[in-house]
């Protein structure tokens, strides 16, 4: 009978705590240079995190480094609730955001990359704190990108063994066969994206400020930015979008494939099956929907895209559309129109594209592309085997076949996320929310999405929202960012049993 290896469990802890205080240290300069009085409280905020950290990793020298599954599984969920409880003492701390409610909701829609907030007034905020507020989306981006590479498929997580770059033995279809290699190629292509990008907004006509944290924003599809209009803001400047877009885009895609393309196998990225689904969806949505902002709007709703000259005109509605397909698709969440606000069928369409989510592998939230592609195709197999019962035919991917316990999985994936969602709604309304704004709130927590439609639409915020409304939309964003079966898997008696 073997026990929890708790003091490998804390000391991973303690080492998340050490490394999320060191970036709020990175954000202390900003608030410094401006001479921000809430500097101290950022300074103090990692004082307080890296000790914390220090104290769980040296009073927790472990006999063993071996992490079983079920280490695994509490490393991963406590290690997000631990960035999480600590990611708001900056804003506590500072008294930018004095409620724990508030400061969690904050933390957790950063950390989770979702970009739902409750602040009304970004642009007062400090500059120190609007950097540390970008960071919690890069840090959290950062790590869910080697949680679904490297860890989820050793835990068997939400049909995630599809991506092999984690498992052992050479391959040229593999990214690196050692998990801290990998780690370290995506870190590398993460941090490179993530300064081109920053690099080229600043040449398009953003302040260097504003242009490192929409960068860290985008990468991480997460939606935080430092105007109260989020991109919309730079409706005047084209260039500042498509370039948006196209950084979108690279986010919501595999990074294993962006690896490749860097390295020049183009010809990997072009047959992924995956890949090209989700150009098809990017680019199909945004022409219906730049149809309908020039031939169907709406005269009871529609609404000028905060630069009347271009309002209308063939490019700016394909931009504005491509943006908004996109910043939805990734769960991106930035927002250059309201796009309630265009046609009622404008919003089915964005409501629908809310379950789609990127490319697995990706920083993007959502049920993911992949498991779409499986679905479908098992679900079409199923005609063929009504006619044909006796047949052996099984799903493929990729021209491979995909193992039944995967199929089952992701069908299982599929079906508590929407169960979720459906019960998610149904608290909400008994905890304040109107039923669109409910559904809406519920959709874009559990897909870490951000604007969503009814009260919380992409010109409204989270703030209005009772307590508890928080709280539950909290805890749907973490269960959403960590693929359901991470954190649910706690809850169930089983999981606790001595095996």
């Amino acid at each position: 009978m073997r026990s929890l290896n708790k003091k490998i469990i804390f000391r991973f802890l303690g080492i998340t705590a050490i490394l999320n205080g060191l970036f709020m240290f990175i954000a202390f300069p900003f608030s410094f240079f401006h001479e921000e009085t809430e500097k101290w409280g950022i300074l103090n905020a990692g004082i307080i995190t890296v000790t914390i950290g220090l104290l769980l990793y040296f009073f927790n020298k472990p006999t063993s480094t071996n992490i079983q599954k079920k280490e695994g599984y509490l490393i991963v969920t406590l290690g997000w609730l631990t960035l999480s409880f600590t990611g708001m003492l900056p804003y506590l701390l500072s008294g930018t955001i004095p409620s724990i409610t508030n400061a969690f909701f904050e933390t957790v829609s950063g950390y989770s990359t979702t970009g739902s907030t409750i602040l009304t007034d970004i642009e007062a905020m400090p500059k120190g704190i609007l950097f540390w507020r970008s960071a919690t989306h890069w840090i959290g981006g950062m790590g869910i990108i080697v949680l679904t590479i490297a860890i989820l498929p050793l835990l068997g997580i939400g049909g995630m063994q599809l991506f092999m770059a984690e498992a052992p033995g050479p391959s040229a279809d593999k990214l690196h066969p050692r998990i801290t290699d990998t780690a370290k190629r995506l870190y590398l292509i993460y941090i490179f994206l993530t300064l081109l990008e920053f690099l080229l907004l600043k040449l398009a006509g953003m302040t260097w400020f504003d242009a490192i944290n929409h960068a860290m924003s985008t990468m991480s599809t997460g939606g935080f930015s430092t105007k109260a209009d989020s991109v919309s803001f730079y409706n005047g400047m084209p260039w500042v979008q498509y370039i948006i877009i196209l950084f979108m885009f690279i986010a919501g895609t595999n990074f294993v494939l962006t690896y490749f393309a860097l390295k020049g196998k183009v010809q990997k990225v072009i047959q992924s099956e995956e890949f090209r689904y989700y150009s098809y969806a990017v680019l199909g949505a945004s022409a219906i929907v730049t149809i309908i902002i020039l031939f169907y709007q709406d005269p009871n709703l529609q609404t000028v895209l905060a630069h009347p000259k271009i309002y209308g005109e063939t490019e700016s509605a394909i931009r504005h559309a491509l943006f908004q397909v996109i910043s939805v698709i990734t769960t991106t969440g930035f927002v250059s129109a309201d796009f309630t606000m265009w046609n009622y069928s404008a919003t089915g369409i964005f409501f629908a594209l809310f379950f789609l989510g990127g490319s697995a592998g990706s920083t993007s939230g959502g049920v993911k592309v992949v498991r779409h592609i499986v679905m479908l195709k098992n679900s079409f197999l199923e005609f063929k085997k009504a006619l044909h019962p006796n047949a052996i035919i099984p799903v493929r991917y990729d021209e491979k076949s995909v193992p039944k316990n995967i199929v089952f999985n992701i069908l299982s994936f599929f079906i508590i996320y929407m169960l979720i969602f459906i019960i998610g709604s149904v608290v909400l309304t008994f905890l304040g929310l109107d039923f669109m704004s409910a559904v809406g709130a519920s959709a874009s927590s559990l897909g870490n999405i951000g604007p969503a439609i009814g009260k919380v639409s992409p010109v409204d915020n989270f703030n209005h929202l009772t307590a508890g409304a928080k709280w539950f939309c909290s805890f749907l964003m973490l269960i959403g960012r960590l693929e359901l079966f991470t954190v649910l898997i706690l809850f169930t008696p089983f999981f606790w049993r001595k095996s």
